[in-house]
């Protein structure tokens, strides 16, 4: 019909931060490519919006009604539903050989807040992200949370007030608690998401929440390849590989904590675009995709880092 239209569970039809927030690299560069700043345009459109905006407490809320122009329910999640929108500000400013000063501002911005108001210590010393719900801080992290380990680490350069060292510290923290995700778990798979409430610390409380559906340890890789650390993935592919294995394929599992795990019967079209493309790059040599001339886009393909100081929109010699 040509009519765009939302799903009704997103806060009765709105946008989601992550879908409309993840768009900032792809248009940038097709619009390099084409010489057509209309895809530029639409994007940098979005983001002058996003900076207008009030945000409760400096957070980005997952949902906006395109309609009204104001955010839906006030749930922040630095996981599902938002995760992306703040990698893409960090490798905005990357692809653009760090001259997208704005998308670094927002990061910056966007990276305080949620240290300030969702970045808790268990009782055990374990760092995890939480997530804000109607001006409650929900004590689960979930497995999409764990991207933002690397995310630390690889915006530590450039950061703020010199919080290099700081950034790298969190970053490596957060990779520690997802690491205990893992390891807590009968299979050495992480659950979807995992509670810090009382005793129980980086384990998945909710039978549905236990499942684990064949993504890249959290999108993890995405950023490991920065961190030059490669300590959770022999056990994370011999686990899937012990577990997950079929006989036309690989399966997710529907409970980490089983010894006997049954199959929920689907290999997601993730496995291939991201888990088996990360783990490929993360045991390639360093100088396969040099990360000074290549950023990874959530779903690990490589866009080069466009000198815009030395080039025209359309990508001819200025």
């Amino acid at each position: 019909s040509g009519v765009g239209r939302n799903w009704g569970w997103a806060s009765a039809g709105s946008s989601i931060l992550a879908e409309f927030g993840t768009l900032h690299m792809e248009f940038v560069h097709l619009s390099y490519l084409t010489g057509d700043p209309v895809y530029y345009n639409k994007v940098m459109h979005i983001r002058k919006l996003l900076q207008k905006m009030d945000r409760p407490n400096g957070l980005y809320p997952n949902y906006l009604n395109p309609r009204t122009g104001r955010w839906g329910q006030h749930h922040t999640s630095v996981g599902g539903l938002g995760d992306s929108f703040y990698e893409y500000l960090l490798k905005a400013w990357l692809m653009s050989d760090k001259t997208d000063t704005e998308a670094r501002k927002m990061y910056d911005d966007a990276i305080e807040a949620i240290e300030k108001h969702l970045i808790r210590k268990s009782n055990g010393g374990l760092t995890f992200i939480g997530e804000w719900k109607n001006g409650h801080l929900e004590r689960k992290m979930g497995h999409l949370t764990c991207f933002a380990g690397g995310m630390f680490a690889l915006g530590a350069d450039g950061s703020r007030d010199d919080k290099a060292g700081h950034y790298l510290q969190l970053g490596a923290e957060i990779a520690h608690t997802c690491h205990e995700s893992y390891d807590r778990t009968t299979l050495k798979l992480g659950p979807e998401a995992f509670k810090f409430d009382g005793g129980v610390e980086a384990v998945a409380v909710r039978q549905n929440e236990q499942y684990y559906i064949l993504s890249d340890a959290s999108q993890f890789p995405n950023f490991v390849l920065q961190l030059n650390c490669v300590c959770l993935f022999p056990s994370f592919l011999q686990a899937i590989d012990k577990y997950c294995r079929v006989s036309g394929g690989f399966s997710g599992v529907k409970d980490v904590y089983s010894s006997s795990p049954t199959y929920d019967d689907v290999q997601q079209s993730f496995f291939l675009a991201e888990t088996l493309k990360y783990l490929y790059l993360l045991f390639s040599n360093d100088d396969l995709l040099p990360l000074d001339n290549w950023v990874f886009n959530t779903e690990a393909h490589p866009l080069p880092v466009l000198h815009l100081a030395n080039t025209t929109l359309s990508g001819n010699p200025a």
